[in-house]
């Protein structure tokens, strides 16, 4: 028989047992940033990133560096000009060791000097890119060249330097602008500025883009293609792409004013443009008619889940929507509309729709103004039915209950796009992946419906996720991602995000959760721009859970444990969300 052990004992045992494990790691270092062995930074504050042995101690250049329970750990270098050279040991309890020396180089950005001799050093034009214009643009141009010289574009238009006071002390840069004329019909031509020097030396550049001027016979109108087409308001751009106003069906027809680069320049009304891809519309034959029409009929009617607006028009004409909150309405604007409606027909078949109204708001420009019962958006629709257009509101769901819902898990990222990566070389695609699961499974238990992106490792495009949830018509999306940053050490914190501010209460009420784990605020942030944010159809949020990059809390999402506390954190908040809209 065995004998009973004493609490020392047992204690003595785990004690014995852990400081084994502990003593039998070998060394080793497993660098994520840089991953070579001679790498260039090009700033002067550098980290080096990277694992060793849980257990280890590590230096950098005779100097300890902490070493997370992960074994992550992050040294922040200054590089001197030059070469800098780093050599990191590591060192386990059990005797062994690893060295490895890696060389970083950095050169600091040379002040930027003036021009020194008769020359143009560079042209820039606004906007940049290849242009199509028309009669009435403006091509702004900023060239840097010798102080001194005067400076002309097409032919006789003079550019002027501009004083040290707006320069920031750099001479020889000069600004002015060219207005298209109704007798330019030049194409695909690239535009010579002429400097001329005091001696009368005159020195030629031409843009590296080309111009061309719109006349007859270029066709001016586009249709739009696709399930995914979208307008945006400019030309700007960052990592998750122009902002968008909105997506819009296909086969609208759209007035083309000009192009820049690969974007076409769409007039929606007298006083409002956008831009829209190349790739996503088709050029139509010179003399097809521009979007406009007068309106017909207003019907509003429903079945058991949504609510429907019906507006007759004789031509599909592109739309924008927008939510309004407190009192809660969708309001869709339509371009190119002129109203010839004289009454609404209103069925009792609608549930959701409080009240319907329309205005001339501007001589092109038909609003549609939509009251909800419900304070809390569930989502709408807009597209056509033949040249009808229709708007599809959601009705809120009977049973706010979780088992009677039908939820979307989207795990972020995988295959390919591989995500952020946390220290030990971990990727986002795998952590969200477990996260979304857990996810799944802990609603699963509670009765909910669950539909997911991806439940394994494989790439799904962002367009093919828009596409697969709206034809699957979740109650709720949630996107599951972990957030990055450049510095690890001093960038933490959970956030959630939203774009819609009909949406902002479901991704508020998960954060107020998500920030019960201990973890720093980084917000609740709106009006964001990303893909899975896109969608009317119905509340979605972004969940960033915290910051792969701070090897902290990379070390707590590496934790099964802290996995489903998270978790648990996120159906706390489905369920505020949900106990929110019964109120």
């Amino acid at each position: 028989m065995f004998k009973k052990l004493s609490l020392f004992s047992l204690s003595f045992f785990f004690f014995h047992l852990v400081f084994s494990q502990q003593t039998s790691e070998s060394a080793f270092i497993k660098l994520t940033d840089p991953i070579y062995e001679n790498s260039s930074s090009p700033t002067q504050q550098k980290f080096i990133i990277g694992s060793t042995c849980k257990s280890c101690m590590l230096d950098i250049n005779d100097s300890g560096v902490h070493v997370y329970g992960s074994g992550a750990f992050v040294y922040e270098a200054r590089l001197h000009e030059g070469q800098n050279s780093f050599t990191i040991k590591a060192n386990s309890p059990s005797g062994s060791s690893v060295v490895k020396t890696i060389q970083i180089s950095y050169s600091a950005i040379k002040a930027e000097e003036p021009v020194r001799s008769i020359s143009i050093e560079r042209i820039q034009t606004y906007p940049e890119g290849d242009l199509l214009l028309k009669p009435g643009d403006a091509i702004s141009f900023r060239v840097k060249a010798l102080t001194g010289c005067a400076i002309r574009v097409m032919g006789n238009t003079p550019l002027y330097e501009m004083p040290d006071s707006v320069t920031k002390g750099m001479k020889g840069i000069y600004q002015g602008k060219y207005i298209v004329q109704t007798t330019d019909v030049f194409s695909n031509k690239k535009i010579s500025v002429i400097l001329t020097a005091v001696d009368g030396t005159t020195f030629i550049k031409e843009t590296t883009s080309n111009f061309s001027v719109m006349t007859p016979l270029v066709p001016d109108v586009v249709i739009t293609k696709g399930r995914l087409a979208h307008l945006e308001y400019g030309l700007g751009d960052d990592r998750l792409g122009g902002a968008k106003i909105g997506y819009i069906d296909s086969l609208i027809p759209l007035k083309v004013i000009g192009k820049v680069g690969s974007h076409y320049k769409i007039k929606l009304t007298s006083s409002r443009t956008a831009y829209i891809p190349d790739e996503l519309v088709t050029e139509m034959p010179i003399g097809t008619f521009g979007p406009s029409s007068l309106t017909g009929k207003i019907k509003l009617y429903g079945n058991a889940e949504f609510d429907y607006v019906k507006l007759q028009l004789f031509s599909r004409l592109p739309y924008q929507s927008f939510q309004q909150t407190d009192p809660s309405k969708i309001v869709v604007d339509v371009f190119g509309a002129t109203s010839n409606t004289n009454w609404i027909d209103q069925l009792e078949t609608a549930e959701e729709v409080k009240k319907l109204e329309y205005e001339q708001i501007a001589d092109d420009l038909f609003r549609i103004t939509i009251s909800l019962k419900h304070h809390q958006h569930w989502g709408h629709r807009i597209y056509y039915e033949g040249n009808n257009l229709i708007i599809k509101i959601k009705q809120q769901p009977e049973s706010l209950s979780l088992k009677d819902l039908t939820i979307a898990i989207d795990a972020g990222h995988g295959g390919s796009n591989t995500g952020a990566g946390g220290a030990t070389g971990v990727a986002e695609k795998d952590i969200t992946l477990q996260l979304s699961l857990k996810l799944k499974r802990a609603l699963e238990r509670l009765g909910t419906n669950i539909i997911m992106t991806r439940v394994e490792e494989q790439f799904f495009d962002n367009k093919e996720r828009i596409l697969f949830y709206r034809d699957s018509t979740p109650d709720l999306l949630l996107s599951i991602h972990l957030n990055s940053s450049a510095d690890p050490l001093r960038v933490d914190g959970t956030s959630t995000f939203y774009r819609y501010e009909g949406f902002r209460p479901l991704s508020h009420a998960i954060y107020k959760r998500m920030l019960e784990l201990g973890l720093s605020e980084y917000g609740n942030n709106g009006s964001f721009n990303f893909m899975l944010n896109s969608p009317t159809e119905y509340p979605n949020a972004l969940v960033e859970a915290l910051f792969l990059s701070n090897p902290e809390e990379e070390m707590k999402i590496l934790d099964e444990d802290f996995q489903e506390k998270m978790v648990s954190k996120i159906v706390e908040g489905l369920k505020d969300f949900l106990n929110q809209c019964k109120q």
